[in-house]
C-alpha cells in the first residue's frame, strides 16, 4: 500500500453532475499514471468511519477530494490514532466542497485538477498545527475536537447556521450564503462573552470571534499552520454602516483595519463565558458546549501535502 493513494470522495450535496465530477479527475489521475483506490461518502456522517478505513488498512497517501468539514473529519480520525501510525500517514486534499479555504491557503483552486495532481504526485509534506477545542456537552461529557482552518463564536457561527437552512429553501449554496449574510445584517446579535487571552481578559458584548489555524475564512488573514500559534480576531459590535464597510474588507483582505476588529496571537484561549453563541469549527456547526472552554494548539502533528 505504500505506493497506492486512499481517495476519499465527498460529492457536493445538490450537485447533479457528481459521476461527471469524479471522472475530471480521474482522467488528470490516470494520465500520471497514479495507483489509487477510491471510496465515496454517502453523507456527512460516513467520512470518518472511511478515512478510518482507509488509515487500518494502511494507505500512506490519504486525499480527500472535498472541502473543509471533510478535512476536519479526516484530521480528527488521524488525531484518534497513535502517534506512530500518524507519522506514517500524509493527508492531501483536493478541493471540493462548499468551502475550501484551506486548500487556498496553500494555493489548491477548485477544478483546477491538472495542477492539484501534479502537485500531490510530487509528495512534498510538511508537518502542520492542529488547533484544538476542549469543552463539556450537554451529557456532562468531556469532549475535544480539532480544527485545521478555524473556530467561530457567534455571528459567523450564525451564518454557517442560517446558510443551511436557507440552503433547503433555495436549493443553490451562492443564493444561500448571500441570503443568510442579508438576515444577518437585519438581525445582528451580539452576545455578552468573557475571554482570557494572553492573560488580558475581555468582558463585553462582543459580535463574532473568530480563532484562527489559518486563514479563517478571511477573519484570520495572518495566520500560519505552522508557527505553533494560534490568530484570534474579536470584533465587538459595530454600527450599521460600518458592518457595510466591514464586509469590503473582508472581501477586500483587509479586514483587521476595521476599528471594531482587534486581532491578538496566542496559544491559548479561555472562553469563559458566551451566552447562547453559537460555535463553528471548520464551516460546521458543532455541539454547543455547556459552561466554559478552551481552545489550544498542538504544534506539527499532522503530515500535509503541500505544492511544489
Amino acid at each position: 500500500m505504500n505506493d497506492r493513494w486512499g481517495i476519499l470522495y465527498c460529492p457536493r450535496k445538490g450537485i447533479k453532475s457528481k459521476r461527471k465530477r469524479w471522472e475530471r479527475l480521474q482522467r488528470e489521475l490516470d494520465e500520471r499514471g497514479v495507483h489509487y483506490d477510491m471510496v465515496q461518502s454517502e453523507n456527512t456522517d460516513s467520512v470518518e468511519r472511511l478515512v478510518t478505513m482507509l488509515i487500518r488498512n494502511g494507505y500512506k497517501s490519504i486525499i480527500i477530494v472535498g472541502g473543509d468539514s471533510a478535512l476536519n473529519d479526516a484530521v480528527n480520525c488521524l488525531m484518534r490514532e497513535e502517534q506512530q501510525v500518524r507519522e506514517q500517514v500524509a493527508l492531501g486534499v483536493v478541493p471540493n466542497g462548499a468551502l475550501n479555504d484551506f486548500a487556498r491557503f496553500w494555493g489548491f483552486n477548485v477544478g483546477d485538477d491538472a495542477q492539484t495532481v501534479q502537485w500531490l504526485t510530487s509528495q512534498r509534506t510538511r508537518k502542520v498545527d492542529l488547533g484544538c477545542i476542549r469543552f463539556t456537552d450537554k451529557q456532562g461529557c468531556q469532549q475535544q475536537r480539532y480544527f485545521l482552518n478555524c473556530v467561530n463564536i457567534g455571528t459567523t457561527a450564525d451564518i454557517m447556521n442560517l446558510r443551511q437552512q436557507t440552503r433547503r429553501l433555495l436549493w443553490s449554496r451562492t443564493l444561500s450564503f448571500f441570503a443568510s449574510i442579508v438576515l444577518t445584517i437585519f438581525h445582528r446579535k451580539d452576545y455578552k462573552m468573557r475571554l482570557n487571552v494572553n492573560n488580558e481578559t475581555i468582558e463585553r458584548r462582543i459580535m463574532t470571534v473568530c480563532v484562527g489555524n489559518a486563514h479563517g475564512y478571511g477573519q484570520t488573514p495572518s495566520a500560519v499552520p505552522y508557527n505553533g500559534m494560534l490568530d484570534v480576531t474579536v470584533v465587538y459590535d459595530p454600527q450599521l454602516m460600518q458592518l457595510f464597510s466591514g464586509l469590503w474588507l473582508l472581501i477586500s483582505g483587509r479586514f483587521l483595519n476595521h476599528r471594531s476588529v482587534h486581532p491578538y496571537r496566542t496559544c491559548h484561549l479561555r472562553v469563559d463565558e458566551a451566552r447562547k453563541a453559537l460555535v463553528g469549527i471548520d464551516g460546521r456547526l458543532m455541539a454547543q458546549p455547556v459552561g466554559p472552554y478552551t481552545i489550544t494548539v498542538e504544534q506539527e502533528v499532522i503530515n500535509f501535502l503541500i505544492p511544489e
